[in-house]
């Protein structure tokens, strides 16, 4: 029944993934916490091995479109270096509450980004100063929890480097596979706490449904989707707080 249940998580996860394009690690670790009783430790941990394939996957894709700009995300991966791996390394003696009381606030940040989709100009340009501070913030969410930080990393690429938005899509999950394999690799010490065949499942199935959905997504109203999306990360955080400071 576990395998089964990982299964589905990962159909979830991939349909996310697919229509939306973002959110992977925001529903993984939840899903991982609450449905499989993983501890936020090792949920956030087993996270970036999910959204390590899912994202290299999506950007295998797009590498074959020309849709990726290798040194940009080398950048931004590069200045996020040791912010990632230092939390990474120290994310085992940090409190469970601490852990997912942050999570809950990362979700209602990236809802509301989602609600509220800015339109970039493209005249506009971010300072150098704002671009290191935003990617060090990148490599210590992953670092810490896991989640690849796409929703940060799509409008850095816009206003500094002042990339399309079909190719920022695709540089985005290049940031956030090697970011979260950076990290993987930070969590070492974590990695005998995971039951791996749960992850591995919900990643191979997330994998797979979100190149079948991919190809639907330009059917759907995005705005509907990422409406949808938002409200449920709101959702999500609420119960997570709820969780952490009332039970």
């Amino acid at each position: 029944m576990e395998l089964v249940g990982a299964i589905a998580a990962g159909v979830l996860i991939g349909a996310v993934l697919g229509f939306v394009g973002a959110g992977g690690a925001m529903l993984s670790v939840p899903i991982l916490m609450y449905f499989f009783n993983f501890n936020p430790k090792s949920a956030t941990t087993a996270a970036l091995a999910i959204v390590f394939l899912a994202a290299l996957s999506g950007a295998i894709v797009k590498a074959r479109s020309a849709q990726i700009l290798y040194r940009e995300a080398l950048v931004i991966v590069g200045i996020g270096l040791i912010s990632n791996l230092g939390f990474a390394s120290v994310a085992n003696k940090l409190s469970d509450a601490f852990i997912t009381s942050g999570f809950a606030l990362i979700l209602i940040v990236a809802a509301l980004s989602m609600l509220f989709n800015p339109k970039f100009k493209p005249e506009t340009r971010m300072p150098l100063p704002l671009l290191i501070l935003i990617s060090l913030l990148i490599g210590s969410m992953t670092g810490i929890f896991g989640i690849g930080g796409g929703f940060l990393a799509i409008p850095v690429l816009v206003l500094f480097f002042g990339t399309p938005q079909a190719k920022a899509a695709g540089t985005s999950l290049l940031i956030i596979a090697l970011n979260s394999l950076i990290s993987f690799l930070g969590h070492h010490s974590l990695w005998e706490t995971v039951r791996w065949h749960v992850p591995i499942s919900i990643g191979i199935s997330a994998v797979v449904v979100a190149q079948i959905s991919s190809h639907f997504s330009t059917k759907a109203s995005p705005k509907i989707l990422r409406t949808s999306f938002a409200v449920l990360l709101l959702l999500i955080a609420a119960f997570t707080l709820l969780d952490t400071w009332i039970s």
